[in-house]
Order: structure tokens, then sequence, then C-alpha cells
């Protein structure tokens, strides 16, 4: 018998699911309660969509959907008692629903089904419960993927919608169907082929709501602008924030101005600096370290108070835990944390700016620039430099390199790739992936750098943009005409939408790495492929060759 069973990220043990402790460092008693606070929300949602019908919604019962499903994403939270707390006031959120629907519930779709009636017990109770409504307690296999595929892409469009909320964004359809998507889940009369159109249905969503969170940014922010960042280090001291959250990025640069206290990014919060908004801060400084997953080393070395704003949490060292704080969705067990602000004021960051001035400068681990800023307005900024490039064969194809880094050395294989492929051809990329290859001397062609960094994996919805934008200009039918392969590593939940959002818009013959997914069973793969030719990866010589081949 297993303590839990998780097989959502790529690096599930063994390739099929994490089964004592997950690998990201999450507690088989926190991985029970992620379930069980699923297994509730998605209770709350057979209520919550009955209501949509009925003309009923609860902005309260949305934002905790769309938290809670943010919470469980991979690397985001450890907290048990925090999770238990969010399973109880779920409850109450969803027995709400029931006293609002009164009169009605007779016709509520799934209003039987046991995650919209348990009660609440003691946290052994709750212990107990969230040990038995896990994956696997959807006994056929193709029926758990399908399933799974489906929740993981909810997960991530969840991640969307709340980076889109925060900055007073939101679309009521993807919120409809997140709700729908989670009831479905329960439901045993679904066939295969009505779960296939949901996770179809759930690509749709997925690129209204990156089209939303781009709007959402640029609007707030500005365009992206073709940048270089600084990545070495300056002589005071400095806070460190990772995560993905803009939000947090400008209040945490406007509390700490004139303070003596320098802002530096990390990971994924690269990409603030290509915003105009940002860069007027003459203490936003630069960019420390690398991916995610390096934290251990890269925040040990930094020596300043560190903020992790939303998922890609790594359970921290000694060395820094003292300096570590949380903020979101995102806690750790014994790690401060920065609530929110009462009645829309913003949170408030003074404890970590004090701390700050108590600290050394950060030690440097590199100099130098690297240059970004290629989103999709930027790069119709130069499209006709592009479009010459390619027609006189200056530029023979463009890969897609989007996606995740991770820690398995199977990974290096992306850097690998990278310089093996020719001089005539350009990297598309947007989110840690880049971390492969973005420090690499790899040239220009005309003046176009051959990677073109979109910026976070918020900001994939770019590279779709650029490819459809392509599509038009060369007056082509299909986007699988395009000079374009599609090489993509994956790692969490947000790389599965992003799929899905691709899948959707008719892009096909995706390879994904550097494994494919544990989640897909056999059957469900063999869709994937025989639909969409989704594929893995080989050899770096083999994989360059078939790529390069494609007429």
């Amino acid at each position: 018998m297993s303590s839990m069973f998780c097989f959502q990220c790529q690096e599930a043990a063994k390739g099929t699911g994490c089964t004592i402790q997950g690998v990201c460092g999450k507690t088989s008693d926190v991985a029970n309660l992620q379930d069980l606070l699923l297994y509730t929300v998605k209770g709350i949602s057979i209520y919550a969509a009955k209501g949509r019908e009925l003309g009923v919604t609860d902005i309260a019962s949305e934002h905790f959907i769309i938290k809670s499903l943010f919470a469980t994403i991979t690397n985001a939270n450890f907290d048990r008692d925090g999770f238990i707390a969010r399973v109880r006031e779920g409850i109450v959120i969803r027995d709400g629903w029931k006293k609002r629907l009164a009169g009605s519930l007779a016709d509520v779709s799934l209003g039987g089904h046991d995650a919209a009636q348990w009660t609440l017990g003691t946290d052994e109770e709750l212990e107990a419960k969230a040990a038995a409504v896990g994956v696997l307690a959807t006994e056929n296999e193709d029926v758990r993927s399908l399933r799974e595929l489906l929740t993981y892409g909810l997960k991530g469009m969840a991640a969307y919608l709340e980076h889109a909320a925060v900055l007073g964004y939101h679309e009521a359809g993807a919120q409809a169907f997140l709700e729908r998507g989670l009831a479905a889940t329960l439901n045993d009369e679904l066939t295969a082929d009505e779960l296939v159109a949901l996770v179809m249905e759930c690509g749709k969503y997925g690129v209204d709501v990156m089209a939303l969170l781009d709007r959402a940014n640029t609007e707030t922010y500005g365009n992206p602008e073709i940048t270089k960042v600084n990545i070495g280090v300056g002589d005071r001291p400095g806070i460190l924030i990772s995560g993905h959250d803009l939000k947090d990025m400008e209040e945490l640069l406007k509390q700490t101005e004139g303070t003596g206290v320098d802002v530096y990014t990390h990971s994924e919060m690269l990409p603030a600096h290509y915003y105009p908004a940002f860069k007027k801060y003459s203490h936003f400084v630069g960019n420390y370290g690398n991916a995610w997953w390096k934290q251990n080393e890269e925040f040990a070395s930094f020596n300043g108070p560190i903020l992790m704003t939303t998922n890609c949490v790594v359970p921290p060292k000694d060395s820094y835990k003292d300096r570590l704080y949380t903020t979101g969705n995102t806690g750790y067990p014994g790690i401060k944390h920065i609530g929110e602000g009462k009645d829309g004021a913003p949170k408030d960051f003074s404890a970590i700016i004090e701390q700050a001035k108590t600290c050394a400068a950060p030690v440097e681990i590199e100099s130098g620039e690297i240059v970004g800023g290629f989103a999709h307005a930027a790069v119709m900024g130069v499209a006709d430099k592009v479009v010459d490039a390619v027609k006189t064969g200056a530029i023979k194809r463009f890969f897609v390199m989007a996606g995740c880094d991770g820690r398995m050395k199977s990974r290096n294989y992306y850097t690998d790739f990278a310089q093996a492929l020719p001089g005539d051809t350009v990297i598309l990329t947007a989110g840690c992936a880049k971390y492969k290859y973005n420090k690499l001397d790899l040239g220009d062609i005309g003046g176009i750098p051959r990677v073109l960094d979109a910026g976070q994996c918020n900001d994939s919805y770019s590279l779709a943009v650029i490819a459809l934008k392509l599509k038009e200009v060369f007056g082509l039918e299909d986007i699988n005409d395009l000079p374009i392969s599609y090489n993509i590593a994956w790692y969490e939940q947000k790389a599965v939408i992003v799929l899905l959002a691709l899948l959707y818009l008719g892009v096909k013959n995706i390879h994904l790495g550097p494994t494919l997914p544990a989640f897909l069973s056999p059957n469900v793969a063999k869709v994937l492929v025989d639909t969409f030719g989704i594929g893995g990866i080989t050899t770096v010589d083999e994989d360059v060759e078939r790529f390069l081949s494609v007429v």
C-alpha cells in the first residue's frame, strides 16, 4: 500500500508516480490533503455550475476555486495546516451553495455524489478521508488518465486566471468551464470520447485565458521591450523575488524605493525587466541566478531575503530558511508568510525590507548581460526583417523550445540541442526552459538574435500569436505549413494547459520531453499520437536530423 500517489509533474518517481514522498519534497500527508482539497473544490463546482445555469454566481466561491487549484500545482504549497484550513473553508462554501440552491437541489446533476455531501470531522478524520479520494480512486486506467489530464489543464488555467484577477481582469466563460470541467471529472457516466472532447474544450479556454493574461499584463505594465538584463550584482543589500506574480513585483519595487535596498529577479521573474513600467526604478538591478531548481545554492549566496510569489518553491535549506518569505498561494511550514493587504490595500513588505537592510550584498555568481523581451508586440515590430530573413533563406526554421526546466540531468539534452542547431535557425522560447540555453553565445542572423525570449511560461501566448501572424503574412492555410518545429520541455501543470491550447489551435507534431507525462495511459497517449502527432525525444543528433528533414 502506498501512502500517497501523485504523478502530475514530469519528475514523477520512476516515471510512474510518487508513492512515499513527492520528488518535489511534499510529504504524503500534504499530498493527500491536496487531493482532498481538489475533491472539495469539485464538490463546490457541482453546485456552482448549477447556480450559474440559474444566473447565480459568487465571487468568493470563484476565487476559492482558482486559489485552491493554484495551491495544488507542483512546488507551490507544502503547508499541511494551511491545506486543512482550506478544506474546512471549502466545505463552508459548498454548504453555502446548498442553502442558496435549496429549491433546486433535486435538479443538481451529481448532487448526490460524495464530494457534494461528505461532512467535516477531526483533523485525523480529514486525513483518513484524504487518503481515500486521490487519483487511484478512479480504477479504470484510461478514464483516470483523461480525468487527470483535464484536471491538470484546469489547474494551469486557474493559475492564469489568478494572475489576471489580481490585476482586475476576469473571464466569465473560462470560470464557467472551470466549474463544469471539475464537476465532469466526478461523472462516471461520461464516455472516453466525451472526456476527450472536454480536454479539447479546455484547450480552447486555455487560449482565451492566456490572451486575457497577456492583455492584463500589457495594459497594466506596457508591452515588453527588447531589453538587456544585467546578471551581475551591485554593492548594496538586496531582495530577490522569484515566481511569476507581476503585481507583487510592482508593490515590492514601490515599497523599496529610496530604502537603500536593491531588487533582483530570479528564475521566472526575469521577464519583469522587459516591461516599461518597471524600468523607471533605478534600484531594480538585474537577474540573479538561474531556473527554480537551483535555488538551494543560489539563495544561500544571495545573502539577502527572498520572496516567493507563486509556484517553484524548493524545500529550503537552513542556510537561508530565516530569509525566505512566501506570499499568495505559496506556503511552507515554518516560513514567514506575507498575507494580502486589507480592503484591497497593497501587501505590506516592510518586514522583508527591514531584514534586507541588515544583510550583506549578494555574492556575485556570474556577470554580463542577457537579452529578452521578444513578446509578440516586439517581434511584430521587426516582422518585416524576420519575413525577409525567411524569404531569403537566412532563417531556415524556427524552433519553439518553450516550457520548464528541472533537476533531471536528461534535461541537458536541451542545451545540447540548442548548440547543435545550425546557424540559420532561430529558437523561440518562454518559461524557465530558457535557462538551458539563454546564456550561450549562439550569435544572431542579420541582427536577429538566435534565441528570442518571449518571457515567462505565462507568456507562451506570445509564441502562438507570432506563429499565427507568420501564417497570415505568408498566406498559409495551415499553421503546420510554417517552418516551425516544436520541441518543448515540460514540468508542471501550466505546461499542460499550454499544450492543450496549442492542440486546440491546430498545432501538430509537438515533441515533449524529457519524458512523456506519466498520467497518459497507453491508450490515451495513442490517441494524442494518432490525432496530433505528439511525440517524445530521442538523441540530439537524431532529433536535429528529424526536425530539419521536415519539408
